[in-house]
């Protein structure tokens, strides 16, 4: 028996939208953040392998947090795309260009769990720390420092060493020294590792709305799957040695000033407990679709 040919639908074009066109367009001159392609990693003569075919595409603008067991390779990945060590295979750009061109233009920041500031500077001079390396004038740095100490809510301690500030604090002027140069990108691994809960949760609010006003990207390497779930728009789970990419996990886009300004309603809500039980299935080895070695 013959299937019985069914009749032909037609279908109406719909006309061009021009604003969807120029959305389009504007997508398209905005370049990914970071890309990853097939990115491997192995230490010690071929003994261990921390990394192995890792593809993503963080977009320009977009959050994105890596999770996964302690040993996994988010901390290598982290200073893969840093250009603080070679990957063995694979390939990285930063903005369009190699990890190491994008290290030397200065297009990204980076901040660590331990907040680096130079104890024998002021608050003021460590945010200017960085353009004063790359030869900024006097002026432009005072300007660019006070303008950052303000967003963050810090002008009144400019002059105050780093033991005179809460660990909070502290953390809080290491990420504005990141963003001194005005970098599209900001790196960040466990800086609020350290911090009790309650300062943690500030530092969260105080991270989405300082990456909302300046519109960088961020890489965010966490363990808590609750700051994962509620800084980032995706969240990447990894494998355990050697370190894939799992699954990953959209949180529902809270949107980085409504999360800033509202975060204990976002926290409480039933959107939030479920993407944060969505990455803990994935963590568990849930068969969630699987995303290795896809870049996406």
């Amino acid at each position: 028996m013959t299937a019985k040919a069914q009749p032909a639908v037609a279908t109406a074009t719909p006309a061009p939208d021009p604003a969807a066109e120029q959305s389009g367009a504007d997508l398209a001159e905005r370049i990914a953040a970071v890309e990853l392609a097939d990115v491997g990693k192995i230490y010690a003569a071929g003994s261990v392998t921390a990394l192995s075919e890792v593809s993503l595409t963080v977009a320009a603008g977009e959050f994105v947090s890596l999770i996964g067991p302690s040993g996994c390779g988010k901390s290598t990945l982290l200073r893969i795309i840093a250009d603080l060590e070679q990957p063995t295979g694979g390939t990285v750009t930063v903005h369009g260009k190699t990890a190491r061109r994008a290290r030397i233009d200065q297009d990204y920041g980076i901040a660590f769990q331990q907040s680096g500031l130079l104890d024998w500077r002021t608050v003021q001079a460590n945010v200017e720390l960085p353009l004063e390396l790359h030869k900024v004038s006097k002026s432009e740095r005072r300007a660019r420092s006070a303008e950052l100490l303000e967003m963050a809510g810090l002008t009144d301690f400019a002059k105050r060493y780093p033991a005179e500030l809460s660990g909070g604090m502290q953390q809080r002027v290491a990420i504005v020294r990141a963003l001194a140069p005005k970098p599209s990108l900001l790196l960040m691994d466990e800086p609020f590792g350290a911090l009790d809960e309650m300062t943690r949760e500030r530092m969260q609010g105080e991270l989405l709305r300082i990456a909302g006003e300046t519109e960088a990207a961020v890489v965010f390497v966490t363990h808590s799957i609750p700051e994962a779930v509620f800084l980032s728009d995706r969240v990447v789970v990894m494998s355990p040695r050697p370190g894939r990419i799992t699954e990953i996990v959209p949180t529902g886009g809270w949107g980085r000033r409504d999360a800033a300004e509202a975060g204990d309603d976002v926290r409480s809500s039933p959107e939030f407990f479920e993407a944060v039980a969505a990455v803990r299935e994935a963590l568990r080895g849930g068969h969630g679709d699987p995303l290795a070695g896809r870049e996406v």
